[in-house]
């Protein structure tokens, strides 16, 4: 759809503030999942000069109900050519205090402090037949926002790791998940397997992230890719993960050579501490950039929730050559994928790029006001970790996007004609749209304020925009073409949103 014509300014009406929103960013992974459901100083002998302690590696697992807990797809992994296998860690973490001032920049100096025994687990994910793997190894900070491990990343970018043969490594590396207090904690839901778990705290994160990483790059004793060889590592973070994975990025990830990139998905303003009570309490700036000099590929991918409802408007930077920003219109930090359809997508239904109009994400617990934004966020997961890791292979950085549009003071989005955002990464959602998609405007219990919105427009409406079926199909196709030869968009899931085009009864009277 053409972006001329009549344009708004959406208001941020009923926006809470930005203090209130920090402790509160990220319940919508508990809502998604549907069930509410040592020292740093020792030398590594084989060259990966990391400064991290290798941890000791048990497992796999066994016990219990027999099975991992996780927030996660329930596909049947062996149909898809996966295995999964989980490994307890353990070992002596340290935490973090800050060796001058923490500046915007990120350009951070810190020093280690205290010491502090953990065991925590890691859930790994690595296809069955070792020709199929593709050399790269997704680490994922899984979220613990509601209490429960929550594997945000590996639903909404599962289809693209699993057809392009990634490993996957989820991490237990905050104390919430493992015994926080509530009913869906490790402890809490399967104590006969998880008993002898213990985490010391959240400063002590950052390092137990590092050790999980040691133990899947550089194995000593029992091996977690069963003989596969990490060529390339990706560390991941969704929202409230994305939040301390910048933290890490700035200040500890210059201390080893484990990973080679990062996806830092759906931040909100600043980024988390690097210490917090009971040790030393050192907290990050208001505004946080990713530090110039990292050194290693940096992708932060952001929903328009993102902006204005969790404040990162204010941590906007430009792109270089070892960093960009995608702002992707049309989409909200929760969504119906992420929410309802994601957890069964194997990646080959056309059904998945329909719009889902529901209010509500949770059926039985949670309803919102309106319905809730069914965009295509998870398509533009799927681009990223491609890009990134094909960053990271050859050197070639992704295509830099368009920052969404805003105007005014304080800065709101600029609408076209049908409401949909201008700027940002497009897509045949805005382009070619059936519905009006908002990251912002959703009202009711709890944390609905974080679905977004979706309304679908009239049928007037798309009469006049789309004569007959023909027009909307080649309006469709034009948009994803686009996308897929910029790298927005990847071709399997180009075809798919083609072919739902093609499916519906969308043009003429």
């Amino acid at each position: 759809m053409s972006n001329e014509g009549q344009t708004t300014v959406r208001t941020k009406k009923g926006l809470q503030k930005k203090q209130t929103t920090k402790g509160l960013f990220s319940f919508f992974l508990w809502l998604q999942t549907g069930l509410l459901m040592g020292l740093l100083l020792g030398a590594c002998s084989d060259g990966s000069s990391s400064k991290s302690t290798y941890p000791t590696v048990d497992g796999p697992v066994t016990g219990g109900s027999g099975s991992p807990f996780l927030a996660t797809t329930s596909l049947d992994l062996a149909s898809t050519g996966y295995e999964e296998a989980e490994y307890f860690i353990s070992g002596n973490a340290a935490s973090y205090v800050n060796n001058g001032a923490l500046q915007s920049d990120g350009k951070w100096q810190v020093k280690a402090a205290d010491i502090a025994g953990y065991k925590t687990r890691i859930v790994v994910y690595r296809p069955t037949d070792p020709s199929t793997f593709n050399g790269t190894v997704v680490i994922e900070w899984l979220n613990v926002s509601g209490g429960v491990d929550s594997a945000a990343d590996w639903v909404m970018g599962h289809t693209e790791l699993m057809r392009s043969g990634y490993a996957w490594v989820g991490v237990s590396a905050q104390k919430a998940g493992i015994d926080g207090g509530g009913s869906l904690t490790l402890k809490a839901i399967d104590p006969a397997r998880y008993d002898s778990l213990y985490h010391p705290g959240d400063s002590f994160s950052y390092d137990i992230f590092t050790q999980a990483a040691q133990a899947v790059r550089y194995p000593h004793g029992i091996d977690v890719l069963q003989g596969l060889v990490a060529g390339r590592v990706i560390g991941a973070g969704e929202s409230q993960s994305a939040y301390r994975l910048l933290t890490y990025a700035n200040a500890i990830s210059k201390l080893n050579t484990l990973f080679n990139g990062f996806l830092i998905h759906s931040r909100l303003g600043g980024s988390a501490p690097l210490s917090e009570t009971p040790q030393a309490v050192v907290n990050a700036p208001t505004v946080v950039d990713v530090r110039s000099d990292l050194g290693l590929p940096v992708l932060t991918l952001q929903t328009e929730t993102d902006l204005f409802v969790l404040g990162s408007y204010a941590d906007r930077q430009a792109d270089t050559n070892l960093f960009r920003l995608w702002e992707t219109a049309g989409t909200a930090h929760a969504d119906t994928y992420s929410a309802l359809t994601g957890f069964t997508d194997t990646g080959t239904d056309p059904n998945i790029a329909n719009v889902l109009v529901t209010n509500t994400p949770v059926p039985g617990i949670i309803t919102c006001d309106s319905p809730v934004n069914s965009g295509p966020q998870h398509f533009f997961v799927n681009a990223a970790f491609a890009a990134l890791d094909h960053w990271i292979r050859t050197g070639a950085a992704p295509a830099s996007a368009p920052l969404l549009q805003t105007a005014g003071t304080p800065p709101a989005f600029v609408l076209d004609s049908q409401d949909n955002v201008l700027g940002g990464i497009r897509s045949p959602y805005v382009d070619a749209p059936i519905a009006t998609l908002s990251g912002e405007g959703q009202s009711g219990p709890g944390f609905c304020f974080l679905w977004g919105t979706t309304t679908l427009l009239d049928s007037g409406t798309l009469a006049t925009l789309y004569p007959d079926h023909a027009t909307y199909v080649g309006l469709v196709n034009a948009s994803v073409d686009s996308d897929v030869a910029q790298g927005f968009l990847l071709a399997p899931d180009g075809d798919l949103i083609k072919a739902a085009a093609q499916a519906s009864t969308i043009g003429g009277p």
